[in-house]
């Protein structure tokens, strides 16, 4: 995605959310994030949106066959999981560094 300006999201590598929309929605199990595409929006979440990827046999994979891998998501359908729930995320600036905050909760997310 080509823009003029850098998008800036509160979605880490290593964070928890929950998926809110596609075939793999469930609000109540937090996942973990393996990958943040920044240029793209999308990310790419442990479990969600298994692929089946066709591969030849070649020098490095001998057998070839069928690899089941996560493909990435868009970032608007996650939210990030505070603990109890997903929830949306504010910046605050406490003790000189800004961290991120729930909204529901008002609790540091880290």
């Amino acid at each position: 995605m080509k823009t003029r300006f850098k998008l800036k999201h509160n979605i880490r590598k290593g964070d928890t959310v929950v998926v809110i929309s596609g075939d793999d929605k469930d609000v109540t199990k937090p996942r973990l994030v393996k990958e943040v595409l920044v240029d793209e929006s999308k990310v790419i979440v442990e479990g969600v949106n298994i692929i089946s990827k066709h591969t030849k046999p070649s020098a490095q994979n001998t057998k070839g066959g069928i690899l089941k891998k996560e493909a990435p998501i868009h970032i608007s359908n996650i939210k990030l999981w505070d603990g109890k729930q997903g929830t949306k995320v504010k910046k605050e600036k406490r003790d000189g560094k800004t961290v991120r905050v729930s909204k529901k909760s008002g609790e540091v997310i880290k």
